[in-house]
């Protein structure tokens, strides 16, 4: 019998198309995506949460921008059911407006916004001086996650639409690889910051 996430939507045909993320996009077949914290105990195991649990996760605390709370994320602040709702809100309106699986979009949108490159800050004799650095694979994945959501949420917070559909749309740009997409733009600008401190 096949497990379903959400019970509706099957991980069983979703092939991760980018080598590098291949091993960090976890798509085992779980009813609820909710491991309880089991991952997250040593350093690297969280790419063993899968996938849909850690995009639940970024939507619940979506204000964080590097260590401190940027913006607030209105009623959402860490509660998982909210988020599991907002998840599960977003995938049937995916699977509404294109037809598609909406695990497959969220995986082709991760893996369109992940950056290849980013820009580290070294520091010779008191003289600081950018460089281009790879970035980790499972660096991509969740800077990924953090701006197809802090995207969504901007967009949301700046005008009348509801995050439901913000994210909506957010992923849907970002799986067909969508300037218009925060996420898209913004690995665009990361690289192109790279490039230009080589």
């Amino acid at each position: 019998m096949e497990i379903k996430i959400f019970n509706k939507w099957s991980v069983s045909g979703i092939k991760v198309n980018d080598p590098g993320l291949a091993a960090y996009i976890n798509l085992k077949e779980v009813l609820i995506p909710k491991s309880h914290g089991r991952y997250e105990k040593k350093r690297f195991w969280k790419s063993k949460e899968n996938i849909v649990e850690r995009f639940i996760n970024k939507i619940t605390i979506s204000g964080h921008k590097g260590k401190k709370h940027w913006r607030t994320s209105g009623r959402n602040v860490g509660k998982y059911y909210l988020g599991y709702k907002i998840a599960k809100s977003v995938f049937e309106n995916i699977e509404k407006k294109t037809g598609k699986n909406p695990i497959e979009v969220l995986v082709r949108a991760i893996e369109n916004s992940a950056p290849r490159e980013e820009i580290t800050v070294i520091e010779y004799a008191g003289i600081r001086a950018p460089k281009a650095v790879d970035c980790a694979p499972q660096r991509r994945v969740d800077l990924a996650l953090r701006a197809l959501v802090q995207g969504a949420f901007q967009k949301a917070s700046t005008s009348r639409i509801k995050i439901v559909d913000a994210l909506t749309e957010e992923l849907i740009l970002a799986s067909n690889n969508d300037s218009k997409s925060f996420a898209i733009s913004k690995k665009i600008e990361t690289e192109r910051q790279a490039a230009a401190s080589r």
